[in-house]
């Protein structure tokens, strides 16, 4: 037997009620969209942060959104190439590939690590199908530089295998192994594949995570963290040589996808507990198509800028955490969830949209 006066309050029904109808423009805005996610990093490696990343997913498919994951495995090839007594290799950030290597690039990423992301989302349902970049001749590449060996670029991207996975509901897991126009497989790096991919698909958004809180104006100031900038500043930035090494494959891949359609891009910390959740309300940065010449978006910037605006002054947007908190908790009733960050709600709000 349990009693009323056991229960929640009547005030808590009520707060809980109305964050949740708070939440309703986020969820509405988001609905029916594709959103390209690049996995990898330490919340790929950390088990834990993998679970709350693909439950994240799956909240983010029950609310409405079209989730594309596009995801790496590094260190699970470094440690099956020591296994094999295969020496690692790296030239300008990129992975030597010798025909053997590649070997076992295909066993790790289309195997191993594919099928681990998949069985962690269909722990909430029959949700995801396992994608090599390979089949269907979803992701073709040729070779980006001989001295690499079997490392590519992408040269096209078939969306119809994509396409036909997310009209029937699924969320395609795709590992980067390409299919070469020599006939051959091309390792391709997650996130230029991600770019690509969101590209192609015309995605609303696409998501780069990374094991820092976004990009930095000067990676050694903690104050210069950026919260959002245009193509033009991107690019400054990347031929002024601005950028940490390791951020300049995301941020390429950022312009990549943007140049081909795709409405947003974020960079953010996927080693912060439920980063996803708040991919509207990132302290990452998030990089927009503004009124750069090179891109004849004079006009779609201004309407970018005044969206911006209308979204800080939405005196409904100032609870949303606390909405996708509740909402969570509906997939996790069990598990108390905690936000981790640098900065504030209301802060994360200046990046959203």
């Amino acid at each position: 037997m349990k009693f009323a006066r056991d229960c929640r309050s009547s005030e808590s029904n009520e707060a809980t009620a109305q964050l949740l109808f708070e939440a309703l423009p986020w969820i509405k805005n988001l609905t029916g969209k594709t959103v390209v996610i690049k996995y990898g990093g330490a919340a790929m490696v950390d088990e834990q942060l993998r679970r709350d990343v693909m439950s994240d997913i799956v909240l983010l498919k029950i609310i409405g959104m079209r989730p594309v994951i596009v995801h790496g495995g590094g260190k699970a090839i470094n440690e099956a190439l020591s296994h094999y007594d295969i020496p690692v290799e790296f030239m300008n950030g990129q992975r030597v590939t010798t025909p053997a290597t590649m070997d076992i690039v295909r066993e790790v990423l289309g195997g191993k690590v594919n099928q681990e992301l998949v069985a962690a989302l269909n722990h909430h349902g029959n949700l995801a199908v396992g994608v090599s970049g390979s089949d269907a001749g979803t992701l073709i590449a040729e070779p980006l530089d001989p001295e690499l060996g079997r490392v590519g670029k992408v040269t096209h991207v078939n969306t119809d295998y994509i396409e036909r996975l997310l009209d029937s509901e699924y969320i395609p897991v795709i590992a980067t192994v390409a299919a070469g126009e020599d006939g051959g497989f091309f390792n391709i790096n997650a996130d230029t594949a991600a770019g690509a991919v969101a590209a192609a698909l015309h995605a609303h958004k696409a998501i780069f995570l990374t094991d820092v809180d976004g990009l930095y104006k000067d990676f050694s100031d903690k104050d210069s963290l950026i919260s959002n900038l245009t193509l033009d500043e991107v690019n400054e930035m990347l031929y002024g040589g601005e950028v940490d090494k390791g951020m300049i494959p995301k941020l390429r891949a950022a312009v990549d996808a943007l140049a081909g359609g795709v409405f947003r891009a974020h960079i953010i910390n996927g080693t912060t507990p439920h980063s996803l959740l708040l991919e509207l309300l990132t302290v990452g940065a998030l990089i927009r198509r503004g009124s750069a010449g090179r891109c004849r978006l004079l006009r779609r910037g201004e309407q970018l800028r005044q969206q911006e605006e209308q979204h800080r002054r939405s005196p409904q947007q100032d609870r949303q955490p606390g909405a996708v908190l509740l909402l969570h908790k509906v997939l996790q009733p069990q598990k108390e969830l905690v936000f981790h960050g640098t900065a504030s709600p209301q802060h994360m709000l200046s990046g959203s949209s």
